[in-house]
């Protein structure tokens, strides 16, 4: 009797038990080790010099946040104060599948958003350091500035709190009749909240144009994932509203872009909301603040060795005949900007105390509110 007779002879339990089995050994994943990325015809590869651009503008937001890690240790840098170091391929590769336009949301971890955005490293610095010539007049700190001028609207330093906001301006996009999207960021650790399944239902319900990007690092403050979120994938978290979900691997720009043109086309022909799932991993702690002691050196080291995104990409512009010299060119321009902000930060003055009192309520003329531009 061959084995496909046997199976069909098996009693109905042995076979339920057999599915079983095999689903949860399909479950079973390395901690913390991306999904193998899927070539896809969508995504042809990028000119070299947009290749350098991408390696340019990572390589900005990781040296940014080794000096801002500085500041903080140096005691320049106040209250909290959240790393990007190591998702540097997430915001790139989705930033350089955007079109003008298109308005960007994310929680605290945010520095490396605004710098994607085209925010300037003086501003995004001399706020850091709480002074006159940050984004925020010195006043938001890390967790909260913003830019009209950029699309970008935060920053913010409430778990999941930016969701919402985020449905907000893909609804914007829509009234207006607007070819655009918002891209809205949250972590791991904010998809269990209940305003972020609100949100999923409303922008699913009026087929917004918005995509939900998971920025999956692995870690919601201590706790890891598995440990906090069930199920298998974060991707499928808005089937329930039919929004469809992709897990990618996070930690290779090239992945990323490929994702996020389908997930942005999705969006822009009229189909509604789409999820991403970025399966990345951040090498700091949660913020400047924590010890990260519930991982392993071993494990930080392994995913720096084995999936480093900005390595990833270095050696792939090699591959494409961009030689030493002009990586290093990169390297030292890029250098010159971190330097250029640090010495604007420092040298820029305290913002007045009267500061205190704007920003609070629009003013009125002639019986009507007028806002500040």
């Amino acid at each position: 009797m061959d084995g496909l007779a046997i199976k069909r002879c098996l009693p109905r339990s042995q076979k339920v038990g057999q599915m079983t089995a095999k689903a949860e050994t399909k479950r079973k994943r390395g901690p913390g080790r991306p999904p193998k990325t899927v070539i896809s015809g969508v995504n042809d590869m990028p000119p070299t010099e947009d290749l350098v651009a991408m390696y340019k503008d990572m390589l900005l937001i990781r040296r940014f946040e080794e000096k801002a890690g500085q500041l903080y240790g140096m005691g320049q840098i106040g209250g909290f104060c959240h790393l990007y170091i190591g998702q540097e391929a997430v915001v790139i590769g989705l930033q350089s599948a955007s079109k003008p336009g298109d308005t960007v949301v994310t929680s605290y971890r945010d520095h490396g958003h605004m710098l994607a955005c085209g925010m300037d490293a003086d501003g995004v610095m001399a706020e850091l350091t709480g002074r006159e010539g940050g984004y925020s007049r010195g006043k938001g700190g890390s967790m909260h500035m913003f830019s009209r001028e950029k699309n970008f609207f935060g920053g913010h330093g409430i778990v999941g709190a930016q969701v919402p906001i985020g449905v907000g301006l893909a609804f914007s996009h829509k009234y207006k009749n607007e070819p655009n999207v918002c891209m809205t960021y949250l972590g791991d650790g904010a998809v269990n909240q209940g305003q972020v399944y609100e949100s999923f239902n409303m922008a699913a319900l009026w087929g917004l144009p918005v995509v939900f990007v998971i920025e999956n690092n692995q870690y919601g403050m201590g706790t890891k994932v598995t440990r906090a979120a069930a199920g298998r994938a974060l991707a499928d978290r808005g089937m329930a509203y039919g929004i469809p979900g992709k897990q990618v691997d996070g930690m290779d720009v090239l992945a990323v872009r490929t994702a996020a043109l389908e997930a942005l086309a999705h969006c822009r022909d009229g189909n509604g909301p789409y999820i991403l799932e970025m399966k990345t991993y951040r090498y700091r702690g949660h913020s400047m603040s924590d010890p990260a002691k519930y991982r392993t050196r071993e494990e930080v080291d392994a995913m720096r060795k084995q999936h480093d995104p900005i390595d990833q990409i270095r050696d792939l512009l090699k591959n494409q005949h961009v030689d030493d010299a002009r990586l290093k060119e990169i390297d030292s321009a890029v250098k010159a900007t971190v330097t250029k902000a640090t010495e604007f930060a420092q040298t820029s003055p305290e913002p007045d105390p009267s500061e205190l009192f704007t920003d609070i309520l629009l003013p009125l003329t002639d019986n009507k509110l007028v806002a500040k531009v």
